[in-house]
């Protein structure tokens, strides 16, 4: 499956854990393990609120494109 999102590579970047993630977010820590691995992808607007927990541009949790 293609990477979509660098969620996993941030958290561990800021020394965080998708349990802490998921209680920040009020989720499953299965949801965000899931977007972790890139099974599933979470909508801009989850997105957003993850770059907002983390306090970074929603950018760096993407993978970039040309």
């Amino acid at each position: 499956m293609e990477r979509l999102n660098r969620i996993k590579e941030v958290l561990v970047i800021h020394g965080k854990s998708q349990v802490w993630l998921a209680e920040k977010m009020n989720f499953t820590p299965h949801t965000i393990n899931a977007y972790c691995m890139n099974r599933r992808q979470p909508v801009l607007s989850d997105l957003k609120r993850i770059a907002d927990i983390l306090d970074i541009d929603i950018r760096e949790l993407l993978v970039p494109t040309r």
